[in-house]
């Protein structure tokens, strides 16, 4: 578990898992006592290089999780958040955990959410994730969520899946009137064949498919312009509500 944060005034970052000893880095090194400084003080390194200590906040930790298969983007996450509405009321089924990003960030804002993966490997790598977050309102199955969901009045079912189509019929059981279907998808065949199954069922409504593309820029006084390496196409969003 990450104890501490450290920046530069150039913004490099480094994380301290263990404050009861002197913690190393390419600066030299800092002491344990000036690690227990209260947030916000400027400590020195033994080379004299200033850094700033910072108390971890959810996305310090989150950005440090173990990863095994790729994980959807934060620019992706938002949109599922903020287009779906979810709050500390909401419950979540997600689908296809992977290393359980999507899982995960829900987990810190919603009231509760059950995860499904069928890989023993991923599963484990998500159980320890979600351990060293601390979350305690998760839940993770080794299970097909093809072969039906046993959670009932779920406000949102997330699906990364390679065949989404094949869980439409489980999550429109498990859903509550008004509540939504958000998959994830790398290609456009996918999104084609999953919402070609979507108008099969009259209790659910196509409401669209997006892509979230992200422009990061560098600022330096005056000398303002997009970064060569841009964060382009992860994947493709489908949402769906159920509307009776």
């Amino acid at each position: 578990m990450i104890k501490k944060i450290l920046y530069t005034k150039e913004g490099k970052k480094f994380f301290v898992k263990d404050i009861d000893k002197d913690y190393h880095c390419q600066y030299g090194f800092i002491k344990k006592s000036d690690l227990n400084k209260k947030p916000g003080s400027k400590i020195k390194t033994n080379t004299k290089k200033e850094l700033l200590i910072l108390e971890p906040s959810f996305i310090d930790v989150y950005s440090k999780i173990k990863r095994l298969p790729q994980i959807i983007p934060l620019k992706d996450l938002g949109s599922i958040i903020t287009k779906t509405g979810m709050g500390r009321d909401s419950k979540v089924v997600d689908a296809g955990a992977g290393s359980g990003a999507l899982a995960l960030m829900l987990a810190n804002i919603v009231k509760e959410v059950t995860t499904y993966e069928i890989r023993e490997d991923f599963y484990n790598v998500v159980k320890e994730n979600i351990e060293n977050l601390g979350l305690k309102n998760i839940k993770i199955k080794n299970k097909d969520i093809y072969n039906g969901i046993s959670e009932k009045n779920i406000d949102l079912i997330t699906l990364d899946l390679p065949e989404p189509w094949k869980a439409v019929m489980p999550a429109k059981k498990s859903l509550k009137v008004g509540g939504f279907i958000v998959s994830y998808s790398p290609t456009i065949p996918q999104v084609m064949d999953f919402t070609e199954e979507i108008k099969k069922h009259k209790e659910l409504l196509y409401l669209e498919t997006i892509e979230i593309i992200e422009r990061q820029w560098e600022i330096d006084e005056r000398k303002v312009r997009p970064k060569s390496q841009q964060i382009g196409h992860s994947g493709f969003l489908s949402f769906i509500r159920k509307i009776n």
